[in-house]
């Protein structure tokens, strides 16, 4: 029997950043959810620990993996804070376009549209929505 891939890899973590950026600018995190898939350990950080960190609170070397929707608006955030890029990375966007490119989508291609397509419970994009305004106004 084979390993699945997942096994080859010591932790696995699970990224979101929500920003907010200035036309043409990097991205400006807000917060930031990591969870770690194996041990189920989760980390919020906020603003000002993001900003006084100066380095990602999960590993980024050969032994973990990155995974994230749409990776390349967290590594946006990750150059906006100095912070070094993942060696291993895994981007579900593409993934869920690699599996649905060509199909209409009646919830989108975005992360909720995704959830949904596969039948995964979700937040509203209303509640997200919201809770994105929430953030702006802090």
């Amino acid at each position: 029997m084979s390993t699945p891939v997942f096994e080859n890899f010591k932790e696995i973590w699970l990224v979101d950043f929500e920003f907010g950026s200035k036309p043409g600018g990097l991205p400006e995190p807000v917060c930031m959810v990591a969870r770690e898939f194996k041990s189920k350990r989760e980390i919020f950080l906020w603003k000002d620990e993001l900003q006084s960190s100066g380095r990602p609170p999960y590993p980024l070397g050969e032994d973990s993996l990155f995974v994230a929707y749409y990776a390349s608006a967290e590594f946006g955030c990750h150059l906006s804070l100095g912070w070094p890029l993942p060696t291993r990375i895994l981007d579900l966007y593409a993934e869920f376009r690699r599996i649905t490119n060509g199909q209409i989508l009646p919830h989108g291609n975005g992360l909720l549209g995704a959830l949904k397509y596969f039948g995964l419970v979700s937040m509203e994009n209303s509640e997200k929505e919201n809770m994105r305004d929430l953030l702006a106004t802090n």
